[in-house]
């Protein structure tokens, strides 16, 4: 069974490694140690808590109601603007998404380095790759 350490659980949820020490500390989420003292968390425990956690954004209504089931906060890191197209990138944690959208779609939502965002992808095609 694959375990992962506190900072490797913290990149895979998106929060700071203190936040999973805290979370450990509360016994919210088991941990235990291996021969050198590192916290571990077994996969299948952080995988249950990591739905545990979206289904609690959910609840309290931070989660908008969408189609789009894969949404990513981040912030606008570059806007590169064409005649008639445009390009948006986003960092939402370890992850760099662009988009490719109209200009008129960037003016009118007042898209500009800096800002918070949210790029919410939907396809019908997803591959995944064992890491």
């Amino acid at each position: 069974m694959r375990s992962y350490t506190t900072q490797q659980a913290a990149r895979l949820l998106g929060v700071s490694p203190d936040t999973v020490r805290r979370w450990a500390d509360a016994g919210r989420i088991t941990t235990r140690r291996d021969e050198t003292g590192r916290r571990l968390i077994d996969g299948p425990v952080l995988a249950a808590y990591a739905v545990e956690l979206a289904q609690q954004a959910d609840e309290h209504g931070e989660v908008p109601y969408t189609t789009a089931r894969n949404a990513f906060a981040g912030i606008i890191t570059a806007v590169k603007l064409g005649d008639v197209a445009a390009q948006v990138e986003i960092q939402a944690g370890p992850h760099r998404l662009v988009s490719l959208l109209t200009r008129e779609a960037v003016e009118e939502l007042g898209l500009e380095v800096g800002m918070e965002a949210v790029a919410r992808v939907k396809s019908t095609n997803v591959h995944i790759d064992r890491a």
